[in-house]
């Protein structure tokens, strides 16, 4: 397995590591994107999660309430090939996607790319709003547990 379950190991008993989560929409999925950070600010916002996120969703997450984003190049400029990297360094716990499906995309060789290595490293992906709403809770557990 990849990095997938790093954030809440440490060497240190009473320290853990951020989870660090990737966050990425299409253009006609931006909305759709904000309004699930919106519905979900306190766990976007913990201390213990970092947002990655590429260039105009990071934007208007940010704009919806995240406190803390790094953004890198948006999708059609190389950004899902960046976030792709983080995933095969093993620095990303989870990719949230939001992809349109019904839409053509430029830079769809980079989006294969990035969803084939999350399955490959073991990374969560969420390309829906109810895949993301499910894995969410599944983290949001893992940190009341812990």
């Amino acid at each position: 397995m990849g990095a997938g379950g790093r954030w809440f190991e440490s060497s240190h008993p009473d320290k853990k590591k951020k989870m660090k989560v990737a966050l990425i929409a299409h253009d006609g999925k931006k909305a759709e994107i904000v309004a699930f950070v919106m519905k979900r600010l306190e766990f976007f916002n913990r201390e213990d999660v970092e947002i990655i996120a590429t260039g105009t969703t990071g934007k208007k997450i940010q704009h919806a309430g995240v406190d803390k984003v790094l953004s890198v190049s948006s999708g059609p400029l190389g950004g899902d090939a960046e976030i792709a990297c983080m995933v095969t360094r093993g620095e990303l716990d989870c990719v949230i996607f939001f992809r349109d499906p019904l839409d053509k995309h430029p830079h769809e060789p980079d989006v294969q790319m990035l969803l084939r290595l999350c399955d490959v490293h073991g990374i969560p992906l969420a390309t829906n709003y109810k895949s993301a709403h499910i894995m969410v809770k599944y983290f949001e557990n893992k940190f009341d547990i812990l």
